[in-house]
């Protein structure tokens, strides 16, 4: 009989400490939010997964290029995994986020910051130009969004999306970009409303003219910035930081009543006329 009972208090002693050691890794899990990054690579993507790394967040960065994912400045960063995974092709958007649910167990963000820069007037554009531009910037933006929505569907989250201050600013020779930059912002906001029910947040951020490599050659020559700075009331361009940390705040579980909005990080460019 009495070893009967000891045998229970053991086993009693021992399934408390699973149960203990079960609530600390949950406790763990959700004191390290896990998200995802797609272009990671990227000027403003690269950033991005270095600020979430530094807050202790645990990040997926999900970029099409081996050797540039590689290289960036994350690389080595604690929390971080790279991988390759083109979200502008079918199920490229799917299959990474289904590798970050296997690996973190759910996702509390997303955030999509592929991109492209096409300065053409609309009748220079030909239609292979323009299915480009859709498919790179709104076609990533529906595929990342879709897919994460699915796996956000039972715990909640954040997803950010990122369109351009040239979707509400008129800007000459802009006519593809600012259609498919426009098109994401009226994705998000409508996401936005269709999944607030499921605890899911979907807001956008809207650059201005941001310096990283995608940019550099509007930002290399010394005439086009002279007048892209004029154009900005606060008299720079941005840098990929100030966007990085625009993404970062809408991410964060702090800020989770904050849905459907559109932030410019723009210096002013859509809103105000510089002096």
């Amino acid at each position: 009989m009495a070893s009967r009972v000891l045998l229970r208090s053991a086993l009693l002693r021992r399934a408390r400490s699973q149960h203990s050691a079960r609530s600390l890794a949950t406790s763990a899990s959700a004191a390290q939010p896990a998200y995802v990054v797609f272009g990671a690579a990227g000027g403003i993507g690269s950033e991005l997964t270095r600020l979430l790394s530094a807050s202790g967040g645990r990040v997926l960065a999900v970029g099409r290029d081996e050797g540039r994912l590689a290289s960036a400045s994350w690389a080595g960063a604690p929390g971080v995994t790279p991988l390759v995974a083109d979200a502008c092709a079918p199920g490229g958007a799917d299959a990474a986020i289904a590798a970050a649910v296997e690996q973190f167990g759910a996702v509390s963000g997303v955030a999509n910051c592929i991109g492209s820069v096409l300065l053409k007037a609309a009748h220079q554009t030909s239609d292979a130009e323009l299915a480009t531009v859709l498919q790179t910037n709104l076609g990533s933006a529906f595929g990342v969004l879709r897919a994460s929505v699915k796996a956000m569907g039972k715990t909640g989250g954040s997803i950010v999306l990122c369109s351009s201050a040239v979707a509400s600013h008129g800007l000459p020779n802009h006519e593809a970009i600012a259609a498919a930059k426009g098109a994401v912002a009226g994705l998000a906001l409508s996401a936005a409303a269709t999944y607030a029910p499921s605890g899911i947040r979907v807001n956008c951020v809207s650059p201005g003219l941001t310096r990283t490599p995608m940019t550099a050659r509007i930002t290399g020559s010394e005439a086009a910035l002279k007048a892209s700075v004029e154009m900005h009331a606060l008299k720079r361009i941005g840098e990929a930081g100030d966007v990085a940390r625009a993404i970062a705040f809408l991410l964060h579980p702090d800020n989770a009543f904050i849905t459907g909005q559109n932030l410019a990080v723009d210096g002013g460019l859509s809103s105000l006329k510089p002096r």
